[in-house]
């Protein structure tokens, strides 16, 4: 057997024994497994959910209204009466100079909810028009519900009132009002196909989730196979084994990786799983159609992205003398991560300038949103790929480094 190929069965033999202590716990199985497939699901299902039933309820209740001023017709009473609004009526208050939106004393009814809403409306007897207000306390749910439908029912009576006075006289409302139409099933115009919107759709969501979720999930196993082996009192007799402290270290590092990147991989699958089955059309979220050299560059970028991220945070939890301070040194990596891949996500990618493919972290997210809308451009391939692997690189060589010093073994006494 050849030195490098027993170098590497060392390597994988380390990383299996660092993957089978890790898991030993089930709740290491459930963070590394469970949550990450069902997230999105989760969130996906059960949010529109509690949404729904939280907007069925508030539309069941029968609200109370004042309506001050001048009265309506009848056809806005019928209105109220249909949006289940329970409505008296009151004189407009003394000394608003014609301004109805001043809330006087109806300010402590709101307050104290002894009135949902409270409409003014005063007629014009000129020109035929209403001046309308409509008080509310917006930090009130009930409140904000009932101007939500006064209002709604307002422009309900506008238009019947509009369309009233143009047939009056003589004139079609729907040409008078709208003469500018669409012609034809607006979908029909976009020339994207439904691959290429499901592309565009998943790169602003795949590469963050990537990104967010390889450092996060990356801190537990890094701290565990280190600081953690440190505590415990077993990293002494690890490095004393016959194997280069480099072995050691790519075994680490491979086992973390596999974690991370296990995470990454059922999360994007939750993700695919939650959209498509809520998506009315069938035909959205097809998988986005990537070229053969799209979808390899993109597990390149992923690649060298861990690869960084990875040897990085093993570098500062071998630092590390305790587990404590492991993660109070790895935690504001969630932060660094989070910032620039929340910067990519409103980064236009049209005409965009080759000097952002050059800046960590941000360089591998452009490229993946370029890669999943199948854009292969060699100049901006070159520049991430470029930069990504010196980081990478650069990386490794620090974490190589603080795993080589002399007093990594006294530091731990």
């Amino acid at each position: 057997m050849s030195n490098s190929t027993l170098r590497l069965h060392r390597i994988r033999t380390i990383a299996w024994k660092e993957l089978v202590d890790f898991v030993r716990d089930w709740r290491t199985l459930v963070a590394v497994i469970v949550i990450p497939l069902l997230i999105f699901p989760l969130l996906f299902f059960a949010l529109p959910m509690v949404l729904q039933m939280e907007a069925a309820e508030r539309e069941a209740n029968v609200l109370d209204i004042i309506i001050q001023g001048d009265s309506p017709d009848q056809d806005l009473f019928t209105l109220f009466d249909e949006s289940l609004l329970n409505y008296s009526n009151e004189s407009l208050p003394n000394g608003l100079d014609g301004d109805l939106s001043q809330p006087m004393e109806d300010d402590e009814r709101l307050r104290n909810m002894e009135v949902n809403a409270i409409l003014r409306l005063q007629h014009n007897q000129t020109s035929g028009t209403w001046n309308y207000a409509i008080l509310r306390d917006s930090t009130h749910e009930l409140s904000s519900e009932a101007f939500n439908r006064i209002l709604e029912d307002l422009k309900l009576w506008e238009t019947n009132l509009t369309n009233e006075t143009l047939v009056a006289n003589g004139l079609d409302p729907e040409d008078t009002l709208n003469p500018i139409r669409w012609s034809g099933n607006s979908a029909n115009a976009d020339v994207a196909s439904d691959a290429e919107q499901a592309g565009w759709a998943l790169s602003l969501f795949i590469p963050m989730i990537v990104a967010m979720w390889t450092a996060s999930s990356a801190i537990q196993p890094s701290i565990d196979m280190t600081a953690g082996e440190r505590e415990r009192g077993t990293m002494e007799a690890v490095l004393c084994l016959p194997v280069k402290r480099f072995d050691l270290l790519a075994g680490k590092w491979l086992a973390v990786a596999t974690i991370s990147g296990t995470g990454v991989i059922l999360q994007v699958v939750g993700l695919l799983f939650a959209v498509q089955f809520i998506t009315s059309s069938n035909s959205f979220l097809q998988m986005p159609a990537l070229s053969t050299s799209a979808f390899l560059l993109l597990l390149a970028a992923v690649l060298l992205f861990t690869v960084m991220v990875v040897a990085f945070e093993l570098a500062l939890a071998v630092r590390s003398r305790s587990v404590k301070e492991a993660g109070s040194v790895l935690g504001p990596m969630i932060i660094l991560i989070i910032f620039p891949a929340l910067f990519a996500q409103f980064i236009n990618l049209e005409g965009i300038e080759g000097f952002w493919f050059a800046i960590p972290v941000v360089n591998i997210l452009l490229a993946m949103r370029e890669l999943l809308t199948d854009r292969v451009i060699s100049e901006h391939v070159l520049i991430w790929f470029g930069s990504s692997l010196a980081y990478a690189l650069l990386a490794a060589w620090y974490a190589s480094k603080q795993f080589n010093r002399e007093d990594l073994v006294e530091s731990i006494s």
